[in-house]
């Protein structure tokens, strides 16, 4: 594994660099990984590129574009995306040649949520004024239920939904066998604090445990640094704590916010966006009244929450 110093762009605050995690395999990095600064990938092979992931912002997306572009001239013709969320989807446009891949259930979500300015959680104002850029919506217009094999030259990369909601309804990994390397979506946070408000606790702790079976050797994770297997333990350990403090918590008849200041967080104060407890609580206590995985909450009442347990303060947002 190794930093390109050709695409390196770190001198540029909150830029990207491109790792190549194996031959003709990148991860695209945006520090720090807070909330809408992710993490994409792209495969070069063939005559062509597959791109995994777009980002947040038009001027982020653009420059995304741009790195693959310095690397090589061969044309994007496919974007796998992992989920639904504005921060791995918004860009889908600046790739205007590419078949645009992804469960059935991320189309139908990007549809609804619509442009950041109408959807409930970019449009919010939780994270302050954002300098999105003229986004414009490009759904997946091809789309799986179970999973769909894409290739880039030879190499098979298989893109699958695990199952159910975890992260959210509709997350899928992009495992490529041959080098052992997964693209984990936002199932995974590395150094950050997963996120559950739009899928499901009991379905991650299932969906998460499931990528043991893959047995990566290089794990790319939505957000946070390139690593190995070791982020699967980790992000399972901070679950598990959500789910006893939910539990605990609900027997005593605290609400999700009540709950998070209660809450000593010990090493998992550590992690990026602690208050994202708060939001996973909510989820944790409609599982607990025995509502759906993935089911529909009140997204708003949730973020104003979390805002309040950041002490009023909007979240921290560098896209």
């Amino acid at each position: 594994m190794s930093n390109s110093p050709l695409l390196d762009s770190r001198a540029d605050e909150g830029a990207a660099h491109v790792s190549e995690v194996s031959d003709g395999v990148f991860a695209y990095v945006q520090p720090d990984g807070t909330w809408w600064i992710n993490n994409t990938g792209f495969i070069v092979a063939g005559d062509r590129v597959v791109a995994i992931d777009s980002c947040a912002t038009e001027k982020r997306s653009r420059r995304l574009h741009a790195t693959i572009d310095k690397l090589t001239k061969k044309p994007v013709r496919t974007l796998i995306n992992t989920h639904h969320h504005g921060d791995h989807t918004h860009g889908n446009f600046v790739f205007s040649e590419a078949t645009v891949v992804a469960h059935e259930e991320c189309r139908k979500a990007l549809i609804n949520e619509g442009p950041p300015e109408t959807a409930p959680v970019a449009g919010s104002g939780t994270w302050g004024e954002r300098e999105w850029g003229e986004i414009r919506l490009a759904p997946p217009f091809v789309t799986f239920t179970e999973s769909v094999n894409v290739y880039a030259d030879d190499l098979l990369c298989e893109v699958r939904h695990l199952g159910m909601p975890a992260h959210t309804t509709n997350d899928a990994v992009v495992w490529i066998p041959e080098r052992g390397v997964l693209f984990a979506g936002d199932l995974l946070f590395n150094g950050g604090t997963p996120f559950l408000l739009a899928g499901s606790l009991n379905g991650a702790l299932e969906v998460v445990e499931m990528l043991k079976r893959f047995g990566a050797d290089v794990i790319v994770p939505g957000h946070g640094p390139v690593g190995g297997p070791e982020i699967i333990d980790e992000v399972l350990d901070y679950l598990r704590f959500v789910r006893e403090v939910a539990r605990s918590a609900h027997a005593a008849g605290l609400t999700p916010l009540q709950a998070a200041r209660e809450t000593d967080l010990g090493r998992f104060a550590a992690l990026s966006d602690s208050e994202r407890l708060v939001g996973n609580l909510h989820r944790a206590y409609a599982e607990l009244d025995g509502g759906p995985m993935g089911g529909p909450l009140d997204v708003r009442a949730a973020l104003h929450d979390m805002v309040t347990y950041n002490g009023g303060r909007p979240l921290t947002c560098l896209a």
